[in-house]
């Protein structure tokens, strides 16, 4: 569904009456305030990566994963309480392609950045030997003319504030920096999609394990040579320039992007005491899984210190599924065509409820409820705009849903469907195009050209391709989905000979069809 909006902000009556009302001061819940927004993005976490339980049973019922038990995230479990759940949140199955789709609200096909980007040069990083190749993808990430969340926030009046991972583009393009694509202030982002160590006394450099500085993570020298972990030392300095924004009187987008729990897998070392049972990789994710929680629970707990938790919405989601630890019983992980890639944690809840709060009355978020309403990367935009009262630019093509309706437990049209095309190869798999409609599940894999067909609600793990039992389904959801593709504009695989497209092959759909 594309949305084309008009093109005025509605804030000129809303700032005049706000500067009527108060100074520069911290902004109280008796006053009615722009929301707050923040934003709390992990990396590579998948939905049992938690103590909270996001996958439900045909009935609606909470499924106990097999990890679910193992972590320890009392933050998430606070919010979930005091907030909404999303049990059918989805993100494309690497980071840049979601990153860039939350910042723009349009699809990653419609961007054509359909993989991750290098962290320094403009590359093909999803070139691959064999019969198909990368077409020619916006390896330079994104582009700084589209209009983005953060910058039509700050045009309303927003601080806006990227505190961790950016990995919007490589660091020769102006997409490297997050302060060419809409945010005020940049803290410790750059074009890499991770961190080369988590430990200040490696200067958060993968250097001294041989690894060059390809991944050094920037910006944060106060904490070299220090104990300080990478997830605690951006934590610290997001409230930092929270702290500047309430002082100023304005209100603000902070984009908590963390690093973590994305490689390198190492230890932070004030949790693994918690895990005695465990040792090497495992240990090290679960205790990057913690430390997350902690930030989360320290942001939650500054926002009260300072004033301003109940006029803050908070957002947690992940952007893209584990490369930890298997998500059992889903299927594969980051990177892969199945649910173990695509499928991720998202909740929504006011940090402090507060039933008298003015923006709590016009966005009331029931406690400890769920939803199963469809959510994905590009519904971001429209929906945190719409909580803040801005309207989007005119002409502006918009692929995501505003799900603000959703959030308060009202009913809601948005499809429920996910495209993720990746018309590359390398990390996990290759070459594919999945789509997602209710609980039905297809995949199309470019090669060898085969479809493959699940139904969700009762087998979440994918195990039973029911393509030849439901051909009329499949090939119903394969028209549907190359019209989809086609009209976002996406690039196909090439044949690696003719430099040809390849398209979804549809004839043998249509004959099992035929003669069913």
């Amino acid at each position: 569904m594309i949305m084309t909006l008009p093109r005025k902000f509605t804030w000129s009556l809303l700032i005049v009456a706000m500067l009527s009302a108060q100074t520069s001061r911290a902004f109280s819940a008796e006053e009615s305030v722009c929301p707050n927004l923040l934003f709390f993005l992990v990396d590579d976490m998948g939905v049992a990566d938690t103590s909270v339980r996001f996958l439900r049973d045909a009935a609606g019922e909470p499924v106990d994963m097999p990890l679910n038990e193992r972590y320890r995230t009392p933050a998430m479990e606070r919010m979930a309480a005091q907030g909404r759940v999303f049990t059918n949140a989805r993100a494309y199955a690497v980071c840049t392609p979601t990153r860039t789709s939350i910042l723009t609200g349009q699809a990653a096909e419609r961007l054509r950045i359909t993989t991750w980007t290098h962290p320094k040069q403009v590359v093909d990083t999803g070139a691959a030997d064999g019969p198909l190749r990368s077409p020619d993808w916006r390896m330079e990430g994104l582009d700084p003319a589209i209009p983005t969340l953060p910058g039509i926030l700050r045009e309303a009046g927003y601080r806006t504030i990227h505190s961790g991972k950016a990995h919007f583009g490589p660091d020769a393009t102006p997409a490297g920096d997050p302060l060419n694509v809409g945010f005020d202030v940049n803290i410790a982002g750059y074009g890499g999609g991770g961190p080369g160590s988590y430990w200040g006394e490696k200067n958060f450099s993968a250097a001294w394990r041989g690894g060059g500085h390809n991944w050094d993570v920037p910006g944060l020298k106060k904490y070299h040579g220090t104990d300080t972990f990478l997830t605690e030392a951006i934590t610290l300095e997001m409230c930092a320039a929270i702290d500047e924004a309430v002082a100023a009187g304005k209100p603000f987008f902070a984009h908590m992007s963390h690093y973590a729990v994305h490689a390198p897998f190492e230890t932070d070392a004030r949790f693994a005491e918690n895990y005695p049972e465990l040792e090497g990789m495992p240990l090290a994710f679960a205790t990057l899984v913690e430390g997350m929680d902690k930030s989360l629970g320290d942001l939650l707990d500054h926002l009260e210190a300072v004033g301003v938790a109940g006029d803050t919405l908070v957002v947690f989601y992940s952007d893209n599924g584990s490369d930890g630890p298997p998500n059992l019983p889903l299927r594969g992980k980051k990177g892969t065509r199945f649910e173990g890639g695509f499928r991720v944690p998202m909740i929504v809840a006011w940090a402090k409820p507060d039933p008298e709060n003015p923006n709590q009355q016009r966005l009331p978020i029931p406690p400890g409820s769920w939803t199963g309403v469809f959510a994905t990367p590009a519904d971001f935009l429209p929906t945190l705009a719409a909580v803040a009262g801005v309207e989007l630019p005119a002409g502006l093509t918009i692929d995501g849903h505003n799900l603000s309706s959703a959030l308060t437990g009202g009913s809601h049209p948005r499809e429920p469907e996910f495209l993720a095309h990746f018309p590359h190869g390398r990390h996990n798999n290759t070459f594919y195009s999945s789509f997602i409609e209710d609980d039905w599940k297809l995949i199309y894999q470019y090669e060898p050209r085969a479809w493959q067909l699940y139904h969700l609600a009762t087998d979440p793990g994918e195990q039973r391709d029911l393509v030849e039992v439901e051909p009329a389904r499949a090939l119903e959801m394969a028209r549907r989905m190359i019209q989809r593709l086609v009209e976002r504009g996406a690039q196909f695989p090439l044949d690696a000979e003719t430099g040809e497209e390849v398209r979804p092959r549809l004839a043998e759909l249509e004959a099992a069809a035929d003669e069913g």
